[in-house]
């Protein structure tokens, strides 16, 4: 990374732009934010905004949640675990696994605690849709985790009826694992979209976590997970998604993105980011983590794919997102 990168935090209590939003050459707008990038070494090497501050992970706590379960006794490896640590688009490989991974443990989509809802992608959704589909627990992009938490909980002799509740042990081990993975203690505990319990840590803590992911030794729960996601992203995400795409061609990379706006990635070497946007706009996404990689010196041909968020004028481009740092 390049030393000419200023380190820096933001002493207003007005998270700065982390995003632009510009139609025929006026800008119509902006995504406040905060990000961090950590140097190999872990230590931080840029800071926007203010990233020791708790946030909710949302969906990038998953690796933490999977660890948990590994850690708590449940043999998981391969396209499994993959899932265990998904926000899964509701493809029918998505779903099939799903079913799959309920039935080896005597329990139907039925156990699962998750909302109804329809296929995270939008492509998926209307062809769901058209085939007569309507909202179902299964389709809920985050039944993957929730059929392997069940299954942890069918083995270990723990109560399926409270799986989703703080103080149940599967949650307990959870907010250790966040804990420990981030370096700090969670700074809260809420509730998902999904049901689950969730832990605040700051965006350091988030990068820390993934980075501890991807240089935890060989066999390690932590290490596991990586690994599983890193070989079957498909699995993590879905075939249109850009952690897939991520995890695919930026060799060792670790990467999700959580509701609200949140994006976490690890490279190999131990350096990692995470970043926020405040107004939770998804579409800002793209363009403020192609920015991030590049700061992290990741040039690839994917980067340019996922930065890239064109704004149209009837049915002709006329602005984009951008970065703006």
């Amino acid at each position: 990374m390049s030393s000419s990168i200023a380190s820096y935090a933001s002493s207003s209590p007005v998270p700065p732009v982390l995003a632009e939003v510009v139609r025929s050459g006026f800008t119509e707008g902006h995504h406040r934010g905060s990000l961090v990038v950590l140097a190999a070494d872990g230590s931080v090497e840029l800071a926007l905004g203010d990233p020791a501050a708790p946030v909710f992970p949302r969906s990038s706590n998953k690796p933490m949640q999977a660890a948990a379960i590994l850690r708590a006794g449940l043999d998981l490896s391969g396209e499994r675990l993959a899932l265990a640590a998904a926000s899964h688009s509701g493809e029918a490989f998505h779903l099939d696994l799903v079913r799959t991974m309920l039935a080896e443990h005597g329990l139907t989509p039925d156990d699962l605690r998750t909302p109804p809802d329809l296929p995270l992608d939008p492509v998926e959704a209307e062809a769901y849709l058209a085939a007569g589909g309507v909202r179902e627990p299964l389709t809920m992009n985050c039944s993957g985790k929730h059929a392997a938490m069940l299954a942890v909980c069918v083995r270990n002799g723990w109560d399926t009826a409270t799986y989703l509740d703080p103080s149940h042990p599967l949650q307990r081990l959870v907010g250790e694992v966040v804990a420990e993975s981030a370096g700090e203690p969670v700074a809260s505990i809420g509730t998902d979209g999904c049901g689950a319990p969730l832990m605040a840590i700051g965006l350091v803590g988030l990068a820390r976590a993934f980075r501890a992911f991807v240089l935890a030794e060989p066999g390690a729960a932590e290490r596991r997970v990586a690994d599983a996601m890193r070989a079957h992203p498909e699995y993590v995400a879905g075939t249109r998604r850009p952690d897939t795409w991520l995890m695919r061609e930026v060799p060792g990379a670790l990467s999700k993105m959580g509701a609200e706006a949140v994006q976490a990635l690890a490279l190999p070497d131990g350096r990692a980011l995470a970043f926020k946007i405040d107004d939770g706009s998804t579409r800002a996404l793209g363009p403020v983590l192609a920015r991030a990689l590049g700061l992290l010196g990741v040039d690839a041909p994917v980067v340019s794919r996922i930065g890239r968020a064109p704004l149209l004028g009837g049915a002709a481009e006329v602005g984009e997102i951008r970065a703006a740092f």
